[in-house]
């Protein structure tokens, strides 16, 4: 058959996933998905409302089912379910009691090999047990990572006569590879329900899984070491705090001027208030690239000036971060490198040596060591741990994603509250005994 592409919906909104449904289908996919968060969050009525608004679609249950395999599918099933999805992690007694409910009810079952040990023989085994369908997929916090589906794609296709889908982060960029790698099924999320028009995006992904051709595209691409500097550099401090659970920056260091932006490993460095010995030194010592991280207390006298930033940016060092004094800040903001620092003032002090250079620093309870990731914009100054830098970068980037759609949709006429049905996600909590007042009454008096 021809190569088929199917939505996910992995919204938590079922208003959400229905506007981003209506304009994919519009950009021809064949099958619908009702994502597993989407489920979770609207239940089965969420398959109903698909099934209801596409009947002419494909709709997908992703149920990943791990247990009572006959209850779950007849629910799907009966609210309007073509394919049901159940994990590969199950038991073969779980997964031959889906395909015994399909069966009854004229559903489909797609085994899905997600994290399963050995994705080959569990595809065959899924297929001797009446499976319709395997499921290649490379999870979304594997994708942060930098991995990809396709190695076991190809696997996995070569041992099977069903239909093989894949999801995994795929893009406009890489259906063609999917498809080319032994894809029936391609399953798109993110590159189609976060883009600004998710017609226009399901268009061009659909357009390169039939030419072969890979069509090029901005976001929704995952990155590894080589590009860190790239996807740092399209993200803002803003976009890496959020996916870093709401990490602060660095206290009280802002740029120098408006638009001053930085991104590189760290070469830090460590002195007393007024020692310019060991920052000037280090100059010399860090690779171009580096951010000059250097603490001084947060204290003066200055540390850095003009003629310093003349030689860091012939030196090329990407910028300097200083918890203490700059001065020269006219002479420097005209040359246009990035410095950011919690202070700056007239003087100066004098070369003593004493600081050292390539040293854990903390900062205001941040620790920083040589080679994590600094990334300063108008928003502050963050810190990336060197070995989380990839995911972090990676996460990043989908926050800017999912951000880029949500503009798109408050351009057109809803607030940010419309949009993320706020009201309803307000977290609800009840009052612990121990918390109430001395004459709140309760039943268990």
């Amino acid at each position: 058959m021809a190569p088929e592409l199917q939505v996910a919906l992995d919204f938590v909104n079922l208003s959400q996933a229905m506007r981003a449904a209506r304009e994919a289908v519009a950009g021809g996919v064949d099958r619908v998905e009702a994502g597993t968060p989407l489920i979770k969050s609207e239940g089965l009525d969420a398959v109903r409302a698909l099934r209801e608004e596409f009947p002419d679609k494909i709709i997908v249950a992703d149920m990943k089912i791990m247990d009572a395999g006959s209850v779950e599918v007849e629910m799907a099933a009966k609210a309007g379910a073509r394919v049901v999805t159940v994990m590969g992690a199950a038991s073969d007694a779980t997964i031959s009691e889906c395909v015994e409910a399909a069966r009854r009810y004229d559903a489909q079952i797609m085994v899905d090999l997600l994290e399963v040990e050995d994705p080959e023989n569990r595809a065959v085994r899924g297929v001797e047990l009446g499976a319709h369908l395997v499921g290649v997929h490379c999870p979304i916090d594997v994708q942060m990572l930098g991995e990809t589906p396709f190695a076991v794609l190809e696997q996995v296709a070569r041992a099977v006569s069903i239909p093989v889908a894949v999801a995994g982060g795929i893009n406009s960029e890489t259906a063609a590879k999917a498809v080319a790698s032994g894809a029936g099924i391609v399953i798109v999320g993110g590159a189609i329900i976060k883009a600004p028009d998710a017609q226009e995006a399901a268009r061009r992904i659909k357009q390169a899984m039939i030419t072969g051709q890979a069509v090029p595209t901005e976001l929704f691409k995952r990155g590894g070491e080589q590009d860190l500097l790239q996807i740092f550099s399209a993200s803002g401090t803003a976009n890496i705090s959020d996916a870093m659970h709401r990490k602060p920056a660095l206290p009280g260091i802002k740029p120098l001027a408006r638009g001053m932006r930085c991104a590189g490993p760290a070469f830090t460095v460590w002195t007393y208030p007024g020692d310019w010995a060991k920052p000037v030194e280090a100059i010399d010592h860090a690779h171009p690239g580096d951010v000059l991280v250097i603490d001084v207390r947060g204290e003066p006298p200055a540390v850095w000036g003009e003629e310093a930033t003349k030689s860091a940016r012939q030196r090329g060092l990407a910028g300097i971060v200083i918890h203490g004094a700059s001065r020269d800040t006219a002479e420097i903001i005209a040359l246009g490198f990035p410095v950011f620092c919690s202070l700056y003032c007239s003087h100066a002090g004098d070369p003593y040596g004493q600081g050292m250079m390539g040293v854990p620093l903390e900062i205001g309870g941040s620790l920083i060591r040589p080679g994590d990731w600094i990334v300063a914009d108008d928003d502050g100054v963050i810190v990336v741990p060197k070995e989380r830098a990839v995911e972090m970068a990676n996460r990043a980037m989908a926050v800017v994603e999912r951000e880029t759609r949500e503009k798109a949709e408050i351009d057109g006429g809803s607030t940010l509250g419309e949009v993320s049905e706020l009201m309803r996600w307000e977290q609800r909590r009840t009052t612990p005994r121990h918390e109430r007042e001395p004459d709140d009454r309760s039943d268990d008096q």
